[in-house]
């Protein structure tokens, strides 16, 4: 009995050493898993990391794509700054619209209607009657008015005709620049109290012919 009892005392202790062990081989592996685990978490970390750097490269892009609508914003203002061409353009034609109208007559390139063109002023006062008498404040004014319109400097302006344009206050003058470059038939209209208004021009290819 004493020598089965040892027997069996011997089995309980190499059954606790060997299972022991196991357990400890055990531990150990899960040890080793746990570490494993922990360099894949730093990895994980790291790659979170690297995550990070492409979710700060993702902010960035984030950031790109928030700069993008102010991008838009500057082609907005640029568009704004077209908006304000428009608005300048709008603010011309508040003072006049410029037409230009090609002609089928050879002798005219083409023709100029500045809807802008204001009377020029007059001294004179009462009832009004063309004039066609070069000392005569009316032929002045029908100067100025031609001047005006082709902006021309009167030092600069030959003088080829001023004739009646088809009513007692209508007249047409043209005229060229001294170098005769330019050539143009300006059309005059009288308005009571505030002198002659050009209607529209022609700019000339020729004078020859054009009064």
């Amino acid at each position: 009995m004493m020598i089965g009892l040892v027997f069996t005392l011997i089995l309980i202790v190499g059954a606790f050493i060997f299972l022991g062990g196991d357990d400890g081989d055990k531990e150990q592996a899960n040890e080793s898993v746990t570490v494993a685990n922990g360099t894949e978490d730093e990895t994980s970390d790291d790659g979170g990391d690297n995550g990070g750097s492409s979710g700060n490269g993702a902010a960035a892009g984030d950031k790109k794509e928030e700069n993008d609508p102010e991008t838009d914003e500057s082609n907005n203002e640029n568009d704004d700054g077209t908006d304000n061409g428009e608005e300048e353009e709008g603010s011309v034609t508040i003072e006049g619209s410029v037409t230009y109208e090609e002609s089928s007559d050879p002798i005219v390139k083409e023709t100029v209607i500045n809807t802008g063109w204001k009377p020029i002023g007059t001294e004179q006062t009462g009832e009004h009657v063309s004039v066609y008498d070069q000392s005569s404040v009316d032929w002045q004014e029908k100067i100025d008015a031609i001047s005006y319109a082709t902006g021309l400097g009167q030092d600069n302006m030959f003088i080829m005709m001023i004739q009646n344009g088809g009513g007692p206050q209508k007249s047409i003058g043209t005229v060229t620049s001294k170098d005769k470059e330019e050539k143009y038939r300006v059309y005059l209209e009288w308005v009571d109290g505030e002198g002659w208004k050009p209607i529209k021009m022609d700019i000339l290819n020729t004078i020859e012919g054009a009064y």
